[in-house]
């Protein structure tokens, strides 16, 4: 996998990483809240035989420059394009995760002509319509004891079974080496998205993957996303939680994989 840097609109650098097969159809895949290209260890290789892979770490993450400013999806959108542009490619699929299709939505709106096939994994349409964590659940992610907030986190990515048999590190609760203040610029980026106005102008196939037990990212946000894209199709993963994509990649890998190589024929 090779790292290189692009440079956005307002002179931010932006690492962005390629992988897979050179001749491929480009793949970005969008990683979640105050997380890196990491996030995708260890399942990017899904993909990789049939797809040229392409991540980034968002501004105030990895490599990437962090300045401390106000963050927005629709930006980190913007910062995905400065990626496509770098590699000269005109248009590619799209896989966004947690916060990942949070921005996936924007991408899709806002560039259609640089969107192929989109994916969208264990996410929501925020603002007002969408389906927010339960007053419980955000208890537990705040309370002080960070070490019980940490295992409280990794509970919901996982389901007990997983967490007895996988000792870490987990790639998926934020990139340990962010800045306090980037992590609170990405929060409240994720926090407020609402695409909701924008999402009927969506004209990409679409899929929308979710897992039934996830209570991050409430499932009931998945049909939500479904009815409100044109032609979306739902996928549900039974049991699963927010880190379906990891613990039950021998589904969502192959049910992610075989749509997107059914769009691009």
């Amino acid at each position: 996998m090779s790292e290189s840097m692009a440079v956005a609109g307002d002179g931010v650098a932006v690492a962005y990483q390629v992988g897979g097969v050179a001749g491929g159809d480009p793949l970005v895949l969008l990683a979640g809240q105050s997380n890196s290209h990491h996030w995708w260890d260890g399942v990017r290789e899904d993909f990789e035989g049939r797809f040229r892979t392409i991540t980034l770490d968002y501004r105030g993450t990895g490599a990437s420059d962090k300045p401390d400013e106000p963050y927005t999806t629709r930006g980190f959108a913007a910062d995905v394009v400065a990626v496509l542009d770098a590699l000269g490619v005109a248009r590619a699929h799209v896989y966004g995760t947690s916060m990942g299709g949070r921005v996936a939505q924007w991408l899709a709106a806002d560039h259609p002509e640089r969107v192929g096939a989109l994916v969208l994994g264990c996410t929501s349409p925020g603002g007002a319509h969408g389906h927010e964590r339960s007053a419980e659940v955000r208890r537990a992610l705040a309370q002080r004891d960070q070490r019980a907030a940490g295992r409280a986190l990794l509970e919901l990515m996982y389901t007990p079974e997983w967490l007895a048999t996988h000792r870490g590190p987990f790639q998926t609760v934020g990139d340990p080496a962010m800045p306090a203040f980037a992590r609170r610029r990405h929060f409240a980026a994720s926090a407020g998205h609402d695409a909701w106005d924008v999402l009927p102008a969506i004209g990409a196939p679409t899929l929308v993957v979710h897992g039934t037990d996830d209570l991050f990212n409430p499932a009931a946000n998945a049909p939500l996303l479904g009815s409100r894209i044109p032609e979306a199709k739902v996928e549900l993963i039974p049991g699963a939680r927010h880190a379906y994509f990891e613990e039950f990649r021998s589904v969502a890998g192959p049910l992610v994989s075989d749509f997107l190589a059914a769009v691009a024929g």
